[in-house]
């Protein structure tokens, strides 16, 4: 028997649904249909699973896209249902249904909406376009221009103060249940022209609109003005769902109310996430209560190992019934799907085709970042090699200084402790298949590493290197092995940076932990789920200066959300110091910046009221901030030029960027390919 379940876990049978007659029922497979409702709906089946269409297109995030760019997303155009051009007012919904168009038509996130325009050299005449038969406000207009405006003219019509027309959009929000009116997010509306559309619409308009913002720009005209105006991240809160990263999945349907939990879970199991932890070991696919950014640590390990992960508000009370049970699972742009199944899994592993870097284990030369290049990954790892990089060849990139301990020090003190292939295996037939007696074995390992004496020589040389290249100033230790910021895998979250170390007996301690990290639970489950031999990873430590910042966070050279809109990148930000930020335990700013129209659309606001800051005793400290937004237009549009450079460096593949502002200097602390997450 099939049922039809919408959120909530509230079930309706055919006869209600009958009732509802206005939604759109589109057939997806033979006799089953599926209603446009405003939140997700879950098919849920005994067995098995029809196939879901497949349709390129974005993430919801309350933007709607360019004709363009929606051409190439669209199925089915709208029909033309008049050859009316145009109404001088809409008086009913009717009018509206009759001149509308539709994006994504017959999901939960479809946006029926008309385009209008003024003319303020004809008194303000308002025309409410045909939108299916004009898609485009020029193609209406050349209808009634001869000649047409040219496309400087057409441009001043977005930017001008003087412009003789408006062009704007009305549509329906299914998630506030309201109409709201918009412009391009490239278009420099004035406070005057703003009230001129308001009055204009409101006159004209059979129901309430509220103005909708598409930028920073628009925001502060609608508060000049005192329009009522709702904001595209004031949109987004009431998404019930966000796919995060889309894909197919099978496995057992487990809870992890808290991250002791994961210690139960397998790589087969699909898990509903109550909280965002902080390491995750490999799982066939993700479901979280909590929103987080797309940069997230879970977010860009399940990108790396391709696999299903979403946000779903209530995912534990929705999916009650199917807690324990095996399960097919599909995260879609626009929808999630939920079918009890008995098939084993069939997908590829995200191990498919990973093969590690071998380093040179045999150089003991520290390495000052002035003299890295991306060829010593060998000796250092990518993520300093590529920080070496990027200082050598751009002008003025701002990378804090620092020096490579490589991984010759580390393979020396494993072989001092006698940890090796044979050590590690060991540790796998002990456990004899228990996580818990394994995640115990791997800590009695890491105290063994983190206990051991580091050799005077050793330690000697690294603190003469800290005190003549840094001045003895607070360096974070970090992580560099020769298994993250590769091109086919992150690694991120896998292993341990220690913060603001400030005397030489910490910084050995501190590389130790660096090294101890290997065998973190998360980065060995990692390894044995993609069946890499546990001695193929090795860890050469970065040391490099601390930066106070005053705020921080990742740069993607593409919009996540929508990787078909061009001209964009995707920035996640707080204040202070970064580690939140990549976390995942908080949501930070989140904007999207399109370099081509100088636009930025917020997506989430940081409403924080504390930050990490460094602590003059080393590590760092907690303190008050007030709220309000993160980043500034000139900061974003800085980052992206930046960016843009990275890019341009690493042979034009999208890249993944940390970064801080220090005293209005813009530094960059990471760099690495950015992983879309398709297998």
């Amino acid at each position: 028997m099939i049922k039809l379940i919408y959120p909530g876990n509230k079930q309706f049978d055919l006869d209600f649904y009958n009732r509802y007659i206005s939604f759109h029922l589109i057939w997806i497979t033979d006799n089953i249909m599926k209603p446009a409702f405003s939140l997700p709906i879950l098919l849920l089946l005994s067995a098995c699973r029809p196939e879901a269409e497949t349709v390129d297109t974005a993430a919801p995030t309350a933007r709607k896209p360019s004709y363009y760019e929606s051409e190439k997303r669209q199925t089915v155009a709208t029909p033309v249902k008049t050859q009316i051009p145009v109404l001088s007012a809409i008086k009913s919904q009717a009018d509206f249904d009759l001149l509308s168009r539709i994006y994504e038509q017959g999901s939960e996130y479809e946006i029926p909406h008309i385009l209008f325009l003024i003319d303020r050299e004809d008194d303000n005449r308002t025309d409410y376009i045909n939108t299916p038969k004009f898609r485009l406000h020029e193609h209406y207009l050349a209808t009634i221009l001869k000649p047409m405006l040219s496309k400087s003219e057409l441009n001043q019509q977005y930017r001008s103060p003087n412009r003789r027309y408006l062009f704007g959009t009305i549509s329906w929000q299914n998630s506030t249940q309201e109409y709201v009116y918009e412009f391009w997010e490239g278009d420099k509306i004035t406070p005057e022209l703003l009230k001129l559309a308001a009055g204009r619409l409101k006159d004209s308009f059979y129901a309430p609109l509220r103005y909708k913002t598409n930028s920073l720009w628009q925001e502060t005209v609608a508060e000049q003005s005192k329009v009522p105006f709702i904001t595209q991240e004031s949109l987004i809160k009431n998404f019930p769902y966000l796919p995060l990263n889309q894909g197919k999945a099978i496995g057992t349907l487990r809870v992890i109310a808290k991250e002791d939990d994961l210690y139960n879970v397998g790589a087969d199991d699909i898990i509903i996430l109550k909280e965002v932890p902080l390491e995750l070991p490999p799982v066939a696919g993700i479901i979280s209560e909590k929103p987080s950014t797309a940069l997230s640590h879970v977010n860009v390990l399940a990108r790396g190992w391709g696999i299903p992960n979403i946000y779903l508000k209530d995912a534990e009370k929705i999916l009650a019934p199917y807690i324990g049970r095996r399960i097919e699972f599909e995260a879609t742009a626009k929808q999630y799907l939920i079918a009890q199944t008995n098939r084993n899994t069939t997908s590829k592993s995200f191990s498919d085709g990973l093969t590690l870097p071998q380093p040179d284990v045999s150089d003991y030369g520290l390495r000052a970042l002035a003299n890295l290049r991306r060829d010593d990954s060998r000796y250092c790892g990518s993520k300093a090699a590529n920080l070496g990089h990027i200082r050598a060849h751009i002008e003025g990139s701002n990378v804090p200084d620092g020096f490579c301990i490589p991984f010759a020090y580390y393979q020396a003190m494993m072989d001092r402790l006698g940890i090796n292939a044979t050590t590690l295996t060991q540790i796998e037939t002990q456990s004899d298949g228990d996580n818990r007696k394994r995640r115990t074995a791997l800590l009695t390992l890491q105290k063994k590493i983190t206990d051991a004496e580091i050799p005077s020589e050793w330690k000697h040389r690294w603190t003469e290197q800290w005190r003549n290249q840094l001045n003895s100033k607070g360096v974070f230790v970090r992580s560099s092995s020769n298994s993250e910021d590769l091109p086919n895998f992150s690694g991120a979250g896998l292993y341990t940076t220690v913060p603001n170390v400030t005397d030489e007996n910490a910084l050995a301690e501190a590389v130790k932990q660096s090294w101890a990290s290997v065998f973190n639970y998360s980065a060995y489950e990692a390894r044995r789920i993609a069946g890499l031999p546990h001695d193929s990873v090795k860890m050469s430590v970065f040391v490099q200066q601390s930066i106070n910042a005053g705020l921080s966070g990742v740069l993607v050279t593409i919009n996540p959300y929508d990787i078909a809109q061009k001209n964009s990148s995707y920035i996640a930000a707080k204040r202070g110091l970064g580690i939140r930020v990549v976390e995942g335990k908080r949501v930070a700013e989140q904007v999207v910046y399109n370099r081509r129209n100088d636009s930025v659309q917020r997506l989430s606001s940081s409403n924080e009221t504390t930050a990490l800051q460094l602590d003059k005793n080393g590590g760092v400290r907690e303190v008050p901030v007030t709220s309000g937004n993160v980043m500034n237009q000139g900061q974003i549009r800085r980052l992206d030029q930046t960016g843009q450079q990275i890019k341009q460096l690493f042979a034009n593949g999208e890249q993944d960027i940390e970064w801080a502002f220090d005293n209005r200097k813009l530094v960059i602390l990471q760099a690495r390919p950015y992983l879309n997450g398709t297998r």
